[in-house]
């Protein structure tokens, strides 16, 4: 196998891989596009400066998309351990070619936030693109949006929980606007759904202490399935779809389909803490760890979302990628203080990967959908993104889906020093990954430039 990246590429014998079809073929690049796909294509037929790479035995996907990131968080205090280029790196070993982060709304307009959360992330050596976190409705919002909007940003990003940091939009009544302003504009909106007065309320009742293990009981799973009855009742008022991040919980699980049954459009995201790991790792000296919002639940959680993955109930599996150090992670034991976000990029193929087999009901194709082509759809990138199709970009990932091997700090990149998913046993393995027809990470090397990852604008 070559590992050259320049000039014209062309990728023989693979098991090509899209949501659609799976079939053995070549593709065949030519600058940062696919320019044909078909059964067999002849070297000869190629400009003599082509690079061949010979993928007898693996598979050829469509570049991952990991829709809900956190890169170089500036929060509380501290920032986050993955930089823009730390999290370029561990996301092309995990095949990953697009992240779609955060914007903040930072008491200056949206559009300034955007240009400056754009001009940090002019490092990346990935693609990116940005959801814009509105806090908060004034009179100047439609104006803003509308700005956001002709920047290249599809999504709005609004909260239902953190009122104690200015993130809680609390007026149904402003909410509604906001909400009608993005139909207005085209714009999808995209919640965090706790909420917030049920977190109070339980906090408030709450006779226990404040361990790692009591994150769970302060931040209950019908908080969450209010919040998505409550922001969806409004998308329904007003006929339009909305987009659930993280959902966590069976509860929350079940008001998605209270609420699509009344005629709702959701689109859900989960991701694989929510599937794979349990309120059980809250506990034990290394249980600040696994602290994130929502918080880990419980083994029936996670099977109420398993199956509702593998029935099509879920659309977006992504990974809420907010890394801190071992270090920041263990500095707190009380829940209210202990920074929450785990890593997780890296991880995504191949634990999405291993539950299709595991379950076999999750084919590869359908794996594709979830962690490719449903987030370019979702969020506008589709068809430059999510697809292998001629004319579509080269962001292209070599998988051998039977390499087994095992996830551990040893084995992944992120800067954080260690994974939640520590030990777990997986199937499957990036290969090769391309952005736009360039090799950036090949036979466990990483090639990728800072700088060379461009922002992409949401198209609707």
């Amino acid at each position: 196998m070559y590992t050259k990246a320049m000039g014209n590429i062309l990728i023989q014998n693979g098991l090509i891989v899209d949501t659609e079809w799976t079939r053995h073929g070549d593709i065949y690049i030519e600058g940062a596009k696919i320019k044909k796909i078909a059964r067999h294509i002849a070297e000869s037929d190629c400009p003599v400066d082509t690079t061949v790479v010979h993928a007898d035995g693996l598979c050829i996907l469509p570049g991952i998309i990991d829709a809900h990131t956190h890169y170089h968080l500036v929060s509380r205090g501290t920032v986050t351990a993955d930089s823009f280029e730390e999290g370029s790196k561990l996301a092309a070993f995990g095949g990953v070619t697009t992240v779609i982060d955060f914007a903040d709304d930072d008491n200056v307009s949206l559009e300034k936030s955007l240009r400056l959360r754009r001009a940090e992330m002019s490092k990346m050596a990935i693609e990116y693109a940005l959801h814009q976190g509105v806090y908060g409705y004034r009179d100047s919002l439609k104006s803003e949006l509308k700005a956001v909007k002709d920047s290249g940003v599809g999504t709005i990003k609004i909260f239902t929980t953190y009122k104690n940091v200015g993130y809680l939009v609390e007026k149904r009544d402003e909410l509604k606007e906001i909400f009608s302003i993005c139909k207005e504009l085209g714009l999808m909106v995209s919640v965090h759904a706790e909420d917030d007065s049920i977190i109070t309320a339980t906090d408030e009742a709450w006779k226990g202490g404040y361990e790692p293990k009591d994150h769970a009981e302060l931040r209950p799973a019908i908080a969450e399935a209010e919040a998505v009855k409550y922001i969806a009742g409004i998308a329904g008022e007003l006929d339009m779809p909305i987009y659930i991040v993280h959902l966590s919980s069976k509860e929350g699980l079940e008001a998605v389909r209270e609420m699509r049954d009344k005629g709702v459009n959701i689109i859900v995201e989960t991701t694989p803490t929510y599937l794979f790991l349990d309120k059980s790792k809250l506990e034990g000296e290394d249980g600040s760890l696994y602290v994130m919002t929502p918080p880990l639940r419980t083994k029936e959680d996670n099977k109420a979302l398993e199956d509702a993955v593998t029935e099509g109930e879920v659309q977006v599996i992504a990974t809420d990628h907010c890394s801190f150090t071992r270090e920041q992670k263990l500095s707190s034991r009380d829940c209210r203080t202990i920074y929450p976000g785990i890593p997780g990029t890296e991880e995504l193929l191949p634990l999405i990967h291993t539950f299709g087999l595991m379950k076999g009901h999750l084919s590869l194709s359908q794996s594709v959908n979830l962690l490719s082509t449903g987030p370019a759809k979702a969020f506008g990138l589709y068809p430059k993104k999510g697809v292998l199709a001629v004319g579509s970009d080269a962001d292209i990932v070599i998988f051998d889906p039977e390499e087994s091997w095992t996830l551990s700090s040893d084995t992944l990149h992120s800067a954080s020093g260690y994974t939640a998913y520590e030990g777990f046993n997986v199937t499957g393995k990036v290969v090769m990954t391309y952005l736009r027809g360039r090799l950036i990470m090949g036979d466990g090397i990483y090639l990728g430039l800072s700088g060379d990852g461009r922002f992409i604008k949401a198209e609707r």
